[in-house]
C-alpha cells in the first residue's frame, strides 16, 4: 500500500505541472499547449523505447490497440475537450467539473469493479467521498470568488456556455473512463512493467498528437488565425516548457500512476487524484507569490482528511 500511495503522490506531483503551463502561457491557445505537450511525451518516449528495445517489441498488437485506445481518450481528447470547454465557458465551471473527478471515478469502480476484491460496501466508501466532494466544492468557490474579484470579464454567449459545460462533461467522462481501463488492462497482463506501458503510451500517442498539431495549422492557415504556427510567439519558451511538462507530466506521471495502479484498488487511486489538486494549487499559490485564503486552506484540510479516510476503508484489502 504504502509503494502504491507513494507513487500516486508523485504523480499528483507531476500533474499538477500541467496547470502552471497556461499561466506562463497565455498567449497560446489550449490545444496549442495540449498538442505540443503530447508531441514531446511521444518524442521523448522514443528514447526509453530504444533503451529497452525487447520490452517494447515484446508487445502484442493487442497491447498496441489498447495503448492507442487509452492515449486517445485519456491524454488528447480529455485535454483538448478541457482546453475547448474553458475557452467556451470560462474557467471556473468546468475545472468545478473536473474537479468532481476523484468521486466520480470511485463511484464508477465501485459500482462496476473489475474483481469482486476490488469494491466495498457503499456506507464504508460515502465518508470519504462525501469528505473530498465537500473539500472540491470549497477550493473551486474560492478560486470562483478569486476570478471575479480579478475583473474577469464574462462576454460569452448562453449557447458558448451551454457548449463548454457539454464539452467540460465528455472531458470528465473521458479521464473517468481512463484510468479505470488503464488499471485494469495493467493488472490483467501483469508481465507489462509500468515503465513499458507509460513507453507505449507515449509511442501510440506521437501520431495521433501530429496529426492533430498540423491540422490545427492547416485550420490556422484557411482561417486567417493569428497564431504564428507552429511554435507561437515565444518558440523558446514553448518548446522549453512542453519538453518540461512531457518529460515529467507525461512520461514520469505516466510511469508512477502505472505502478499506483498496481498495487491499489480502483475505487481508492480515484480518490487520490486529489493529490494532483494539491500540487496545483500548491504551484498556482507559489505562481502568485500569495498565501492560501481560509475557504482554501478549509477545502485543503478537508481533501487531506478524506484520503486518510479513503486509505483506512481500503486498508484490509491490500497486502
Amino acid at each position: 500500500m504504502l509503494t502504491g500511495l507513494l507513487c500516486a503522490l508523485g504523480a499528483g506531483l507531476m500533474w499538477g505541472l500541467v496547470f502552471i503551463a497556461p499561466l506562463l502561457l497565455p498567449d497560446y491557445p489550449g490545444l496549442m499547449l495540449s498538442f505540443g505537450r503530447y508531441v514531446a511525451f511521444g518524442l521523448i518516449a522514443l528514447v526509453p523505447a530504444m533503451l529497452h528495445r525487447k520490452r517494447i517489441a515484446a508487445l502484442s498488437k493487442a497491447d498496441w490497440r489498447a495503448a492507442l485506445k487509452l492515449s486517445l481518450v485519456g491524454n488528447l481528447l480529455y485535454y483538448a475537450a478541457l482546453a475547448t470547454a474553458i475557452q467556451l465557458a470560462d474557467a471556473p465551471l468546468p475545472t468545478m467539473l473536473i474537479g468532481t473527478l476523484p468521486v466520480v471515478i470511485s463511484v464508477f469502480s465501485n459500482w462496476a469493479p473489475g474483481h469482486a476484491a476490488e469494491s466495498v460496501a457503499w456506507r464504508r466508501l460515502a465518508p470519504s467521498l462525501v469528505i473530498i466532494f465537500i473539500g472540491i466544492l470549497c477550493v473551486n468557490a474560492a478560486e470562483l470568488t478569486h476570478m471575479q474579484q480579478a475583473g474577469s470579464s464574462n462576454t460569452r454567449s448562453m449557447s458558448d456556455y451551454l457548449l463548454g459545460c457539454l464539452i467540460a462533461l465528455g472531458a470528465v467522462a473521458a479521464w473517468t473512463w481512463y484510468p479505470i481501463v488503464n488499471a485494469r488492462y495493467l493488472r490483467a497482463n501483469p508481465h507489462i512493467s509500468p515503465s513499458t506501458w507509460a513507453t507505449a503510451q507515449g509511442l501510440a500517442v506521437l501520431p495521433l498528437a501530429l496529426t492533430g498539431l498540423f491540422a490545427y495549422g492547416a485550420y490556422q492557415k484557411l482561417s486567417g488565425g493569428a497564431y504564428a504556427f507552429p511554435f507561437g510567439p515565444r518558440p523558446l519558451q514553448f518548446v522549453g516548457l512542453m519538453l518540461i511538462i512531457g518529460l515529467s507530466a507525461s512520461w514520469i506521471g505516466t510511469l508512477l500512476w502505472n505502478k499506483a495502479s498496481q498495487h491499489l484498488p480502483t475505487a481508492l487511486l480515484a480518490q487520490l487524484i486529489v493529490f494532483e489538486t494539491l500540487s496545483a494549487l500548491l504551484y498556482a499559490f507559489i505562481f502568485r507569490g500569495a498565501v492560501p485564503g481560509a475557504q482554501v486552506m478549509a477545502g485543503i484540510v478537508l481533501l487531506c482528511i478524506g484520503i486518510v479516510f479513503g486509505v483506512r476503508t481500503f486498508q484490509h484489502q491490500i497486502p
